[in-house]
């Protein structure tokens, strides 16, 4: 029976120095797991770009960017119709014809470009300055400007070269001047309507 006693008090004593030893070893081996885990994760998330920020818009932008595609909507049609009128008045007053109709039909649709020019150059110029750290289609967006401030530009040449505004531009064939300045303001806002009506989708 002592023999038996002996043996279970070694067999204890024995536990007693050799688990901790064991659970240490098992707590090194769960803590390098760990870290070379965390060793292969590591690069990867170094290499990932970082979240992209949210950009907020105010209700003013909303606002303004509504108007500006709902009149953006008369642009070709006006341009069409200007087009067709301004070219028959060309023919007519070479052809000494009567221009009196065909003149004031003229001048009210490049009235309403000028409006509409001016309503959304407004409302443009302002929203683009509100979007300039949006990355979303931020390219599309400032060819679209340049392109309708040219046009801008080439209606107020258009307007300065009318009938009986040729004195603003020192040359004598009026007429064809003004024409051609006309046309290439339209092909100008033409493209830059046609880059953000395609581009921006």
């Amino acid at each position: 029976m002592s023999s038996m006693i002996r043996f279970g008090l070694a067999a204890v004593t024995f536990a007693a120095f050799v688990s901790p030893a064991l659970a240490q070893e098992q707590v090194l081996t769960i803590a390098e797991q760990a870290a070379a885990a965390a060793a292969q994760v590591a690069p990867a998330q170094e290499g990932a770009p970082p979240p992209s920020a949210v950009i907020e818009y105010s209700d003013a932008y909303r606002t303004r960017a509504k108007v500006h595609k709902i009149a953006s909507f008369a642009t070709l049609p006006l341009f069409a119709a200007e087009g067709v009128v301004g070219q028959k008045l060309y023919n007519a007053r070479i052809n000494f014809e009567d221009t009196s109709t065909l003149k004031t039909t003229h001048l009210a649709l490049a009235g309403g470009i000028g409006g509409l020019f001016a309503l959304n150059s407004v409302t443009g110029l302002w929203n683009l300055m509100e979007s300039r750290h949006d990355p979303n289609h931020r390219t599309i967006k400032w060819v679209h400007g340049l392109l309708m401030l040219g046009a801008d530009a080439g209606f107020l040449a258009t307007a300065a070269t009318g009938p009986g505004r040729e004195r603003f531009f020192e040359d004598t064939n009026g007429p064809s001047t003004h024409r051609a300045i006309a046309f290439t303001s339209i092909g100008a806002a033409t493209a830059g309507y046609l880059v953000m009506l395609f581009g921006s989708h």
